[in-house]
């Protein structure tokens, strides 16, 4: 029994730091969710679920916007694995079971490259914590325990998004239990297949015309198979606990992702994939030069790593070419000695090597 009270007095310290830490983002979510609906409440209404769900997709466009450079990272990030997954196979094979000089040699080679492997989860995980902290401001206005300040000091808002009705379905209410089945069950149902299909075109989209034949056989197309089916499930259970405002926020999220990707593929696309033959045909036709262009691209990718250049030292070589031996160079002095035995005296040759003098910094610096 005392174990246990200690696990729990653990696990609720735990959840305090969580929830501090989730504070400042339960204000933003908040404010910017009473913003955008203060934006549209003079055309549709302050009671409006249309005004509500505006909001809702406002704050997610809002997110994404801020997020393009990471989601640009991420991309290329990304697409520099793929194209590296035939030298990687080549250092495990040359190093089989070797871990640690595998380790090297990828470091080795991901730094030539200036690819940093976890640039392709930083969009993501920097959203999870938006997404759950819009999850914990729905779920506390849906169950009465209000997070966010401006929600805690507007009660009349969190009273008119308690009753917001979108196409007929409450919008802080939830999918299940699915008695009563209603209008919040049907549109919850919808938003979930809407986002399965839109995830499943974003990963086709990348697979069939953003990737090169060797990496849809490799590590990389293994996990984005994964992912189709994981996300999928991963979907039809969320909707069990996730209001309707959170589900909409998660559709348009999937479907800026959907069109952000379809753009930088046709803008910017991998080499060796059939959309970069379709964009190496549409830039020969404006008449630039597309292995120019390439090569620009990627050289602003490219981290530039400056090298602090080796002094050269001339080294004395012989008839032969081979590295003379210089040794340091000696002053031979001659000393009296004591006087023998006949009376003459003795001298001894002595040699003294030529070292730095040692002086004191204050002396050094006076000079």
């Amino acid at each position: 029994m005392i174990d246990l009270l200690v696990s729990l007095s653990i696990w609720d310290g735990l959840y305090g730091v969580l929830s501090a830490m989730m504070q400042p983002l339960y204000w933003v979510i908040s404010g910017l969710v009473v913003f955008f609906h203060w934006v549209f409440t003079p055309v549709f209404g302050a009671d409006s679920g249309v005004t509500w769900t505006l909001a809702i997709v406002s704050l997610t466009l809002m997110v994404r916007t801020l997020m393009i450079p990471l989601f640009v990272k991420q991309i290329n990030s990304t697409r520099s694995m793929q194209l590296l997954q035939p030298q990687i196979q080549a250092l495990r094979d040359k190093y089989p079971g070797d871990q640690q000089r595998q380790g090297m040699e990828l470091q080795k080679l991901y730094r030539e490259e200036g690819i940093n492997p976890a640039a392709s989860c930083f969009p993501m995980l920097l959203q999870l914590p938006v997404f759950w902290a819009l999850f914990r401001v729905l779920q506390g206005v849906a169950d009465g325990q209000i997070r966010g300040y401006f929600f805690i000091t507007n009660p009349h808002l969190v009273t008119s998004l308690q009753q917001a009705e979108f196409l007929g379905a409450g919008l802080a209410a939830r999918v299940f239990p699915l008695t009563p089945f209603g209008a919040t069950q049907i549109l919850g149902i919808i938003l979930v297949v809407l986002m399965i299909l839109t995830l499943v075109l974003t990963q086709l989209q990348n697979m069939g015309k953003n990737m090169p034949p060797e990496a849809l056989t490799g590590q990389m197309a293994q996990m984005q198979k994964m992912m189709l089916w994981m996300f999928p499930i991963m979907y039809a259970f969320s909707s069990a606990i996730l209001p309707i405002g959170v589900l909409i926020y998660w559709f348009t999220s999937n479907v800026w992702t959907l069109v952000q990707q379809g753009l930088l593929i046709y803008n910017n696309p991998a080499p060796n994939t059939p959309a970069f033959l379709d964009w190496e045909d549409r830039m020969i036709a404006k008449g630039k030069d597309p292995k120019a262009l390439y090569e620009e691209r990627l050289a602003k990718r490219r981290k530039t790593r400056r090298v602090n250049p080796t002094p050269t030292v001339d080294v004395p070589v012989d008839e032969k070419g081979r590295r003379k031996v210089v040794r340091q160079q000696v002053n031979r002095s001659t000393i009296k000695t004591e006087e023998t035995s006949s009376s003459q005296p003795s001298t001894r040759t002595t040699g003294v090597r030529r070292q730095p003098r040692h002086t004191s910094r204050a002396v050094r610096k006076k000079k």
